[in-house]
C-alpha cells in the first residue's frame, strides 16, 4: 500500500475530494447528539459509535477521513480513535491523523512511531518549525503520507506565516537584527513552500505526486494559488470548507485541470449537519451528514473539473 497512490485511486473511484473530519465534542447542543450520550455514557462507546454511523452513510462517497487527535485525548478516548481508525480502513477509507506532530529528530521519531504503527494511521498532518530534522523521521514512512502545515486557516495565522524573511548566509547567528537593503524578501509560508518542494524532490513519485503534502485553508484563497504554483508534486490538505467560512469557489485554486491535487476537509460542518438542518432529527444524523457530503460533492466537482 502508498497513501498517495491509494488516495488518488480513491478520489477517482468515489469521484469525491472530501474529507471528513472527525472531531468529536460532548460538550455542548448540537454535537454529539444527546440520545447516544445518555445510551452509551462512556466517552470511548459514546464516540465509537458516533463515528461509525458517520463513516457508514460516508464511506461510497468520500476517500478519506481525517480525526483530530485533541478531542480523543481530552475525552481519554484514544481506544475509540484506534477502533475508529480499524473500522475506517475495514470499510475502504484512507485516514489522516491530525495531530501537527513535530520537536526534535528523535522526539519526532517517537511521534511517527506512534502515529503509524501504533494508531496504524495512513497519514498525518505535522509542523515543520524545527526544519528538517523534525520533518525527517516522518518521512522515513515512504508508503506513509504527511502534511506539512504551511497557510493555516485560522485568522491569526499571519503573525507569524505571513511575516517577510530572508536568507543571508553571511550574518551571524548571533545577529538577531539586520537592516535589508536591496534584499528580495518572501513571506515565511512561501519561504516553507519552497523548503518542501526541494524535499519533495528527493522522494519517490507516484502519478506526478509524493507522499509529501501541505496544509493550506481554504480561507486563503490567494495564498493557495500560490502555494500550489510552487509545491507542484504535493497534494493540498485544505481545511477551513464550511463552519470557518469557506465556500467551493475558494479551494479551486488548490487543484489541476484534472480535478487531482487536493483533498478539502470539512468537520462540524458535515458531522454535526443535523443541528443546521431541520430535515433531521437528531437519531437521523448520519443521514444528515450523507446529505451535506452529498451536496458538498457537487459543488465542488463543479469548481474543480472546469
Amino acid at each position: 500500500m502508498n497513501f498517495i497512490e491509494d488516495l488518488i485511486q480513491l478520489i477517482k473511484e468515489k469521484k469525491s475530494v472530501v474529507c471528513m473530519g472527525l472531531d468529536p465534542r460532548l460538550d455542548n447542543k448540537g454535537e454529539i447528539p444527546q440520545f447516544l450520550i445518555e445510551e452509551l455514557e462512556e466517552p470511548n462507546k459514546i464516540i465509537l459509535e458516533f463515528n461509525k454511523i458517520l463513516i457508514e452513510n460516508a464511506k461510497d462517497l468520500i476517500p478519506v477521513i481525517k480525526p483530530q487527535i485533541a478531542f480523543y485525548e481530552k475525552y481519554d478516548a484514544l481506544d475509540a480513535l484506534k477502533e475508529t481508525i480499524k473500522f475506517a480502513h475495514k470499510n475502504d477509507l484512507l485516514v489522516i491523523l491530525d495531530a501537527k506532530r513535530n520537536d526534535i529528530g528523535s522526539t519526532s521519531e517517537a511521534y511517527a512511531y506512534s502515529m503509524f504503527k501504533n494508531l496504524n494511521a495512513d497519514a498525518c498532518t505535522i509542523n515543520a518549525y524545527l526544519g528538517f530534522d523534525g520533518v525527517k523521521p516522518f518521512l522515513e514512512y515512504n508508503e506513509k503520507g504527511v502534511f506539512i502545515l504551511v497557510k493555516t486557516s485560522n485568522p491569526s495565522s499571519a503573525e507569524f506565516q505571513d511575516l517577510f524573511s530572508i536568507r543571508l548566509e553571511e550574518i551571524p547567528n548571533n545577529v538577531i537584527e539586520y537592516k535589508v537593503e536591496g534584499k528580495i524578501l518572501k513571506r515565511n509560508y512561501i519561504q516553507l513552500s519552497e523548503l518542501i518542494y526541494d524535499w519533495s524532490n528527493k522522494l519517490e513519485k507516484f502519478s506526478n505526486f509524493t507522499n509529501l503534502g501541505v496544509v493550506v485553508g481554504a480561507t486563503y484563497p490567494q495564498e493557495l494559488r500560490k502555494v500550489r504554483e510552487i509545491v507542484k508534486s504535493s497534494f493540498i490538505l485544505i481545511p477551513g470548507y464550511g463552519a470557518q467560512g469557506a465556500q467551493a469557489k475558494d479551494i479551486k485554486n488548490g487543484f489541476y485541470e484534472n480535478g487531482l491535487g487536493g483533498i478539502v476537509n470539512s468537520s462540524r460542518g458535515i458531522i454535526y449537519a443535523y443541528h443546521q438542518n431541520e430535515k433531521f432529527s437528531q437519531e437521523n444524523f448520519g443521514k444528515a451528514s450523507r446529505d451535506k457530503i452529498i451536496k458538498m460533492n457537487k459543488k465542488i466537482n463543479k469548481e474543480i473539473m472546469n
